[in-house]
């Protein structure tokens, strides 16, 4: 199985910034494409980004300009640097990897939350 680990949650102003890195273990990550998504109390699990695994990325247009997901293979890692950030990015942020041809393993999740 893959362990997903994710960490640097924490409480922030409107208009600051945070990042977020995920470690996967039990997995080629170099073949893993790597994703962020969040889930605020009451509302639907959203997609924030995706990298895949040759560095292509892809954004929510919620957080288009204002996030960036890299990744680092030698560190077995990958990072959600969040800027400008508004109180409606407030939830939980999990990290998912997916192992070439295989499915989605969760993080437990860190919670962002950004005050007014």
């Amino acid at each position: 199985q893959v362990h997903v680990v994710e960490s640097g949650g924490g409480l922030v102003q409107a208009g600051g910034s945070l990042r977020l890195s995920c470690a996967a273990s039990g997995s080629t990550f170099s073949e893993d494409t790597m994703g962020w998504y969040r889930q605020a109390p009451g509302k639907q699990r959203e997609l924030v980004a995706l990298i895949t695994r040759g560095g292509s990325t892809s954004y929510a247009i919620s957080v288009k300009g204002r996030f960036t997901i890299s990744r680092d293979n030698a560190k077995n890692t990958v990072s959600l640097q969040m800027n400008s950030l508004k109180p409606e990015d407030t939830a939980v942020y999990y990290c998912t990897a997916r192992p070439y041809g295989g499915p989605d393993y969760w993080g437990q999740g860190t919670q962002v939350s950004v005050s007014s």
